[in-house]
């Protein structure tokens, strides 16, 4: 399996309603320094309909400015359409929204 198919494959099990970090991404699929890989993968989605990448903001809670499929505004539109609440600076509560693995 290539470094980018166990990005995608993590990225997948983020449930609707949650994100994820791209460190935590990367840690996920087996190396926590992975974290610009990560970027680069999404950035490179094959199946943005089926791999959620816009589940994945950064350590701070923000949206990529940079976002593949239609910027920052359109992933923080699909965020919202799926429930997740923005601060009134922009950012994702991370401690409300992070995604916990079942064995967290």
């Amino acid at each position: 399996m290539s470094v980018f198919d166990k990005i995608y494959c993590v990225v997948s099990k983020i449930p609707k309603g949650s994100v994820a970090t791209y460190g935590q991404v990367a840690l996920l699929a087996g190396n926590p320094r992975w974290a610009r890989v990560v970027g680069y993968a999404l950035h490179n989605n094959p199946a943005p309909g089926v791999i959620p990448c816009h589940r994945v903001v950064n350590r701070l809670g923000r949206t990529a400015k940079t976002f593949a499929f239609g910027g920052d505004t359109a992933q923080r539109q699909l965020l919202e359409s799926e429930g997740i609440i923005f601060e009134k600076d922009g950012s994702i509560d991370l401690n409300k929204y992070r995604w916990k693995q079942k064995n967290e």
